[in-house]
């Protein structure tokens, strides 16, 4: 680390909003560079007092119980993305002329003369599978690479780590870019926009506006989704560095400038010597597991961003054979008595449901839970056709029945009140006394998951148990 970073930070009063862990990853950096760190929290507990006293060990004030009050002398304040622009503390800041950044502004920042340029992935759903999947497909090209930001290892501490990255690979939720004003990526992609998070941004306006971010400054590519104009309008919006290109995708033939497919091939013609007469072959969509069109979608974003990057075709093509989707996304569990059952608890709003819906046919859907201010109509609507039958749990599950009963009267709809343990084991046997075998049971709950479990992973982890008892008992 240079000495002009150290410098840069000695002796600066600085207050970190949030001990969780991007928190405690910045406070610690911040701290080891000579700042004078408070940390502010408005929990209690033992976990909190855990966290603190480790924090406190390596001499960094921890302030608990207390989130609104600025503390005397801050000339900075890092927050953790889930705290509200809104919140108490950022007016105080404001008021008294102090700026409020997080934890990737922080990164970006202390990156130091020498260090690995960003690839940055958003965009309502499919972030993470991108990201991984581009990390997948650069070391496949043999190049040193993560996938950071949002997912894995705090991205402070990656950027101040020892191991020398050739390029990183950067998800950024909408609520990071907010607080990253100089941020500058090589590239970028916006996956797709769709309304998500709009009690923490305001509007949907203010939503794109922030995902928009991620192309301010880049230097090679925008990547944008041809079938998302929303996107391309947010690339037209950018302010970015002379030559920078617009990259569209899509799953249909690409033209000029886009990757797409033809005949079961992803192919590239932005990236090769003529645009207007050649296309390169890049993979097969069998070499995208799984292969639905949004993934499909996911793969080649990600394939653009490392052509953008200069990675060969063959690359591309061992990247994304190589890649496993996490758990909980689109994820085939058993196949019972020839129906075939899959977990997309990850598909946590009804962007993401729909497209997870429309990548099987027939579907008995199991769905519901905690629908954040969501409508369903236009899902219902877009996947009416699909629905062998439904099966509804959670809080909010009169909001999809009652668009079922509008949109699709004659699907039928088991309705579960029950919200114990067992609910996802009788979910899972209803749905299979509607399906029929070649059919699919999709667990695509549009919605969160927090009324019923701890989050979408253990819901599941208990659909993924129930499939497996089933198929027990007809082993």
């Amino acid at each position: 680390m240079g000495s002009r970073q150290v410098s840069d930070w000695q002796g600066r009063n600085i207050t970190v909003a949030g001990l969780g862990v991007s928190g405690t990853s910045a406070a610690r950096a911040l701290a080891g560079l000579g700042a004078k760190v408070t940390v502010v929290d408005g929990g209690s507990g033992d976990a909190h007092e855990a966290r603190a006293a480790e924090m406190t060990a390596l001499g960094i004030a921890v302030r608990l119980g207390d989130a609104e009050t600025l503390p005397a002398g801050t000339d900075l304040v890092v927050t953790s993305p889930g705290w509200k622009p809104s919140s108490p503390l950022f007016a105080a800041a404001a008021a008294a002329g102090v700026d409020v950044v997080g934890d990737v502004e922080i990164a970006w920042r202390l990156r130091g003369p020498d260090a690995a340029p960003w690839l940055a992935i958003t965009g309502t759903n499919g972030k993470t599978t991108t990201t991984r999947m581009l990390a997948s497909i650069l070391t496949a090209a043999g190049l040193r690479t993560a996938a950071i930001g949002n997912i894995g290892t705090p991205i402070v501490d990656v950027v101040l780590g020892d191991e020398p990255y050739d390029v990183l690979a950067v998800e950024l939720s909408s609520y990071q870019l907010h607080w990253a004003p100089s941020l500058r990526a090589h590239s970028a992609a916006v996956l797709n926009l769709a309304p998500d998070h709009l009690d923490w941004h305001g509007s949907m306006e203010a939503y794109a506006a922030d995902k928009g971010r991620v192309y301010e400054g880049n230097t090679v590519a925008c990547v944008y989704n041809a079938a998302d104009p929303a996107t391309e309008e947010l690339v037209r919006a950018a302010d970015v560095e002379e030559g920078c290109r617009a990259i569209g995708f899509t799953l249909g033939t690409p033209g000029p400038s886009q990757l797409g497919v033809v005949e079961g091939l992803l192919v590239d013609r932005a990236f090769v010597a003529d645009r207007q007469k050649q296309a390169q072959e890049l993979a097969e969509v069998a070499d995208v597991d799984p292969p639905a069109p949004h993934n499909i979608a996911n793969a080649l974003a990600a394939a653009a961003l490392a052509r953008a990057f200069g990675v060969e075709p063959a690359a591309v093509r061992d990247g994304l054979r190589a890649f496993r989707p996490d758990a909980h996304r689109i994820q085939h569990i058993a196949d019972v008595a020839g129906v075939a059952y899959v977990d997309d608890s990850k598909a946590t709003n009804t962007h993401a449901a729909q497209a997870s819906l429309a990548a099987y046919e027939p579907i008995v859907w199991i769905a519901g839970g905690l629908a954040k201010g969501a409508t369903f109509d236009e899902l219902v609507t877009a996947s009416a056709k699909r629905l062998r039958g439904v099966v509804l749990i959670g809080a909010d599950r009169a909001l999809i029945r009652e668009a079922l009963a509008r949109h699709a009267p004659e699907v039928p709809v088991v309705d579960l009140e029950r919200t114990d343990t067992g609910a996802m084991s009788e979910a899972v046997r209803k749905a299979a006394s509607l399906a029929r075998p070649s059919d699919t049971v999709l667990l695509a709950p549009a919605c969160a998951s927090m009324d019923m479990f701890t989050n979408y992973n253990e819901r599941g982890a208990a659909f993924a148990e129930a499939v497996r008892a089933l198929a027990d008992e007809h082993a």
